[in-house]
């Protein structure tokens, strides 16, 4: 539609299947570039991308192209599929059904980036599941 702006910024926080501690350290950053590619292919702008073993957090530019819970099943199909293409892992690799979705205002870009970005830091003083 001719003369349309938006400006959404979404932070999505997702976990593995049963909260296993499944994404290891050795691939995660790979893992990491697989999904800013299909956020990047479905029009969307990767902010932040970090995480746990157990759980990833996503800030991004969302352009309104589509629904979000279609966006986020896509980025969980892709990348599990991803994962047991490269047999990453022992056994069976899936997302937890569900996710979380929170909007952020422009001001607040850098705080949320930061707060992604410093995963591993924050979750030695407070865990996913006391969050």
């Amino acid at each position: 539609m001719a003369n349309t702006y938006t400006q959404l910024y979404i932070h999505f926080v997702f976990a593995v299947q049963n909260r296993i501690s499944l994404i290891q350290p050795e691939w995660e950053e790979e893992l990491y570039r697989y999904i800013t590619g299909i956020i990047q292919n479905k029009s969307h702008k990767m902010i932040a991308i970090n995480g746990m073993p157990d759980h990833l957090h996503m800030f991004i530019g969302y352009q309104p192209k589509g629904a979000m819970s279609e966006l986020i099943k896509v980025v969980k199909g892709e990348s599990s599929k991803w994962i047991k293409d490269r047999g990453l892992v022992h056994g069976r690799f899936k997302w937890q059904e569900g996710y979380g979705a929170f909007s952020h205002s422009r001001s607040q870009i850098d705080r949320v980036y930061h707060y992604i970005k410093n995963q591993k830091e924050h979750h030695r003083v407070r865990t996913f599941r006391d969050e």
